[in-house]
């Protein structure tokens, strides 16, 4: 009997490593997008909830990282894009498959399901935990475990009154079991749990989780930062390139006009300043006005920088 029953056993892992092999198969097909959340300390209640959350909008798969590896190598010939997932595969994950295209929202919703959790002995501690001031329900006879802790306290109207803020815990630290002990005896739950973004896969795509916060605004200012580089060596080594080349157009235009300006050649874009030297008094409107209040000023502002911050603006609007 007993050997029968062991190899029921085993066909019914083997059905099951089958039913779940072809599970996360579907869904790897089926969906564009995937969050990898890392699990730890969360039970099936808490999961459940979390399911129930991202239904009509995404799937959360949970399983064992050897499978799941298993999954994506067998299929990485006819879907090599799936090996960039393989790396992030570490730890107790979870798989989040969505097509929806707002994966902040998607994120936002597995993020926001936390519940509180007590300090256990040896654990880190995910956040700084500080016991505050006031009266407690501990009795008198407590006061040595406090002292042993070296908390400040007195006994007030029969309990223990703690006279300041203790920083019991920092973050990082590991939680030792006088301090688990005493937030126990406080009823004091300091820890929230819940799932915690790892990385995101996007359409063939796996990269850090940070990346989801990355708006259109800041990929933009990057992307411009990069080309000011490009133009800058392509200046530097005298190669031009499509970077540097509003800059060589600019730097020409500019040696062209002080040629004209210093001698009788004309062309179109240079009339406009011979107009402004030849008569300056025509174009007052166009440059900061000097007012006869200034006059009285002991220390005016020096004339070469105003024609400086004229330069600049200049250049801009000739680009803009």
């Amino acid at each position: 009997m007993s050997v029968q029953k062991g190899k029921k056993l085993q066909v019914n892992k083997k059905e099951k490593k089958a039913e779940y092999f072809e599970k996360l198969y579907k869904l790897l097909l089926e969906y564009n997008r995937i969050l990898i959340v890392l699990c730890d300390n969360i039970g099936s209640s808490h999961m459940q909830k979390i399911r129930r959350e991202l239904r009509g909008q995404a799937v959360l798969l949970m399983g064992k990282n050897t499978m799941i590896r298993k999954v994506l190598r067998l299929h990485i010939d006819q879907h090599p894009e799936w090996e960039t997932l393989i790396p992030w595969i570490t730890g107790n994950i979870g798989l989040v498959f969505t097509n929806d295209p707002d994966l902040i929202k998607i994120r936002d919703i597995c993020l926001a399901t936390k519940v509180p959790a007590a300090a256990k002995a040896g654990i880190k501690a995910p956040a700084d935990v500080i016991v505050p001031k006031g009266i407690t329900t501990l009795e008198p006879t407590k006061t040595s475990f406090l002292q042993a802790l070296n908390i400040a306290s007195k006994i007030n109207r029969g309990t223990i009154e703690i006279l300041q803020d203790v920083h019991l815990i920092k973050k990082g630290d590991k939680v030792g079991s006088s301090e688990s002990t005493l937030l126990q005896m406080l009823d004091i739950r300091p820890f929230e749990y819940g799932l915690q973004m790892i990385a995101v896969y996007d359409e063939g795509s796996a990269m850090d989780a940070s990346f989801i916060d990355l708006s259109d605004d800041v990929i933009l200012s990057k992307f411009l930062v990069g080309i000011g580089n490009v133009a800058s060596l392509s200046m530097g080594l005298h190669f031009p390139c499509l970077a540097s080349f509003p800059h060589v157009v600019m730097n020409g235009f500019k040696n062209l006009l002080s040629v004209a300006l210093g001698t009788e050649y004309e062309f179109k874009q240079a009339e406009i300043f011979k107009q402004m030297l030849a008569n300056p008094g025509a174009y007052a409107s166009a440059t900061p006005a000097v007012s006869a209040t200034t006059a009285t000023i002991s220390e005016p502002e020096p004339e070469p920088q105003v024609e400086e911050e004229e330069a600049d603006g200049l250049e801009f609007d000739l680009f803009g």
